[in-house]
């Protein structure tokens, strides 16, 4: 389980390396913030695409098989990005993680909750966020260090992650397969598009609203802070520097890793209640932060808000692993992952295009504003369903 649960930890680490070095390449490579938020976005298409045609390969192929597939697109994503000499490189390079992590994350999150001794979902959740949570941060501080303090900042941050690649793939070796009868043969395979929303079983569909609204909130918070945070911190704080921007996205994902584990004995309920009054007061913290141009609550806002995301995704994924069927449950934690990288993409590419007409500040005004009004309509209507 472990293992299993390193290995998600280390998908996610690609994902915010990137987020240190927006500066550096805006610098060499002279393009606008706005492209900054869609090289950040099109992350998504790969999440959705994969998640879309193959949120049930793990199902069926196993959940090993599914793994390597998606490290080993992870180490073509790495090498785009080691070797990129224009903007244009960026953009594959980023849909290719997102492909990867979409794939690898149905399958590691379903592989935690299979190998979990003693079968408790609500423990496996808790290991599964984690890890997840655990491995941005570390992405984002070790790219910042590096970028800060060593030579090649735009190479050797990608260099240290596919070295950390290619000691996963011996790793998994050693975990037992969960899947007892994978398929033989690609003639096998049924890859017809059958998640999202629609495709949630009709007597679970009101129990889903209310964790795929948390989750939606939690990693739109996430998305704020991995695309957004460089530009906010060196326009209205005027602190760029890799390390401090690296630092203060790891010390939100960091933060949710330490809530998502020292929280372990509440219920999935318990959790999203929680996360969703955080919400609220982070969100609040985090507008007045950038109004006051101050550093003190900008910490303390990104404390606030990283327990939100972390309580918000444990809770919700909790709540999944226990309403899904065993037959069902890739494929349902694979619908619960298309809204939240939905989440992780969709309000930022929102705040870019808001940001021409009514300036960064006021967009972010009302991205918290909508992402409060979201979750706890959301709450309202579909907590009731929740299992107590």
């Amino acid at each position: 389980m472990w293992i299993a649960a390193a290995g998600i930890g280390l998908l996610y680490v690609g994902s915010t390396v990137l987020t240190p070095l927006y500066p550096i390449y805006r610098r060499q490579f002279h393009f606008s913030e706005l492209i900054v938020t869609a090289v950040y976005a099109v992350y998504v298409i790969g999440n959705l695409a994969v998640l879309f045609f193959f949120g049930r390969l793990s199902d069926q192929v196993g959940r090993r098989p599914a793994t390597l597939i998606a490290l080993g697109i992870t180490c073509v994503s790495a090498l785009l990005f080691l070797f990129a000499n224009s903007v244009a490189w960026l953009f594959p390079a980023r849909i290719l993680n997102g492909f990867a992590a979409g794939l690898g994350a149905g399958a590691l999150t379903a592989w935690i909750a299979e190998l979990e001794p003693h079968g408790n979902r609500g423990r496996a959740a808790i290991v599964a966020s984690a890890a997840n949570l655990g491995g941005l941060a570390f992405g984002a501080v070790l790219a910042g260090a590096l970028a800060q303090f060593a030579p090649w900042p735009l190479r050797l941050p990608y260099i240290a992650f596919l070295v950390s690649l290619l000691a996963m793939f011996a790793a998994l070796g050693l975990v037992k397969e969960t899947v007892q009868q994978p398929v033989r043969s690609m003639a096998e395979l049924e890859l017809r598009p059958r998640i999202g929303v629609p495709r949630v079983p009709r007597e679970l569909r009101l129990a889903f609203v209310a964790p795929a609204a948390i989750a939606f909130a939690a990693f739109a918070l996430g998305g704020f802070y991995a695309a957004l945070a460089p530009e906010m911190l060196a326009r209205s704080l005027h602190r760029g520097a890799p390390l401090i921007v690296g630092g203060i996205v790891a010390l939100f994902f960091a933060c949710g890793a330490a809530v998502a584990v020292l929280t372990h004995a509440l219920r999935g309920r318990t959790a999203m209640l929680a996360a969703l009054v955080l919400l609220w007061v982070g969100l609040g913290s985090l507008t007045l932060a950038e109004a006051l141009h101050s550093m003190t609550l900008l910490v303390l806002a990104t404390l606030l808000t990283g327990a939100a995301m972390a309580l918000g995704y444990r809770g919700s994924l909790q709540i999944i692993n226990e309403i899904a069927p065993q037959q069902q449950r890739a494929e349902l934690v694979s619908s619960f992952l298309l809204v939240c990288y939905s989440a992780n993409a969709l309000p930022v590419i929102g705040v870019g295009l808001l940001s021409l007409p009514l300036g960064p500040e006021y967009a972010h005004r009302v991205f918290a504003i909508v992402l409060v009004a979201l979750a706890s309509l959301a709450c309202a209507v579909g907590l009731r369903y929740a299992p107590r």
